[in-house]
């Protein structure tokens, strides 16, 4: 999922902060531009964690327009980090599924494309036609 983060500029004597707008209370910084956004990538994952563990809904990202027109954010940096929820899920389960021989041979070629493993890659495809088909 993409959320957008607006960063306020740092300067030689201050860091760049970032907030997520669609995360109540995550936000980040970093001395550099570039630290900024990865630290906050880390904050948007240990935020999730928490709010899966306490039972709660991930919030929806909005688009990067909407937040733009908060007067507050004016003259803020935006940029976009992306996390993959199929990672976020607490622990581990087994589980026992059929597939015909030819979809799991294609599953597994998609997998090392991606760099994933076939379950990564089944975690990731199953949230995301979760997320489409979710009224």
């Amino acid at each position: 999922m993409r959320y957008p983060i607006a960063i306020e500029a740092g300067d030689k004597t201050h860091a760049f902060g970032v907030v997520v707008p669609d995360l109540p209370g995550c936000f980040s910084a970093g001395d550099t531009l570039d630290e900024a956004i990865v630290n906050t990538k880390e904050a948007v994952e240990l935020w999730m964690e928490m709010v899966i563990e306490d039972g709660h809904p991930i919030p929806e990202s909005s688009p990067i327009g909407k937040h733009q027109a908060d007067p507050e954010y004016t003259g803020w940096i935006w940029a976009v980090v992306e996390v993959d929820l199929s990672k976020l899920s607490g622990k581990a389960k087994r589980v026992n599924i059929t597939l015909p021989e030819r979809v799991l041979v294609n599953i597994d070629r998609a997998a090392a494309r991606l760099g994933d493993s076939r379950s990564g890659l089944l975690a990731k495809a199953a949230l995301e036609y979760v997320d489409r088909h979710s009224i």
